[in-house]
């Protein structure tokens, strides 16, 4: 058997080191990726949890503006303001009307915004299918305006338009219900569509609010 050259066991013992060093890197890796994958799957364990929580607490923040009172409101009795579709004109004694009798045909109500007035027969049979009518004349800002048409825009069951001869700047109306208010960013506005939009004032919940007037 031929003996071991001094450069024999020198190859051998870098060898030897290279696979020791290749062994640790191996070991350090899978370390390091045990150590990301489990911070990955806690952080979206974590985000899932705070969803969830987040979720029940705007769910809990909409049942108590449901609840709540909204201050300022004022409402009608509605057994007194009268639900028979009729063909002639009819005189509301609030302005913009929140119930009373009406046209057959209800205004389109799926988020729209009409530039121009409304029929009040056909807008007041929209607030008996469940819709917030949001109204405002020259006195409201241009910003509200716009803030208030794209939350109308993106709300089912409700509508928009110019009402010149109402007394505040801007006015939500619903069943038997109206708030004014002077800025869109007044969180009464925000109230009153969770509480009011398809709510427990609405006494056709579910009609149709597409496929009546629209008149834009």
């Amino acid at each position: 058997m031929a003996s071991r050259t001094p450069q024999d066991t020198s190859r051998q013992a870098r060898i030897a080191e290279m696979r020791r060093a290749e062994k640790t890197r191996d070991r350090r890796n899978k370390i390091l990726a045990i150590t990301v994958s489990t911070a990955v799957v806690a952080g979206l364990v974590g985000f899932g949890a705070w969803v969830l929580i987040d979720q029940k607490q705007q769910e809990k923040d909409a049942e108590a503006a449901r609840k709540a009172p909204v201050s300022g409101e004022r409402d009608w009795d509605v057994k007194k303001l009268g639900r028979n579709h009729v063909d002639t004109p009819v005189k509301y004694e609030m302005n913009p009307p929140v119930g009373g009798d009406h046209h057959p045909r209800w205004m389109n109500c799926n988020g729209d915004v009409y530039k121009n007035p409304v029929p009040e027969v056909n807008a007041v049979h929209s607030l008996e299918h469940g819709a917030v009518w949001v109204t405002y004349n020259e006195k409201a800002a241009k910003g509200d305006l716009d803030k208030l048409a794209e939350t109308v825009g993106k709300t089912p069951y409700s509508l928009m338009s110019p009402v010149k001869e109402q007394a505040g700047a801007i006015m939500l109306s619903a069943w038997g219900k109206q708030l004014t208010v002077d800025s869109a960013t007044d969180p009464r506005v925000a109230q009153f569509f969770t509480k009011y939009v398809q709510g427990p004032q609405t006494p056709e919940p579910g009609a149709a609010c597409t496929n009546g007037l629209a008149d834009k």
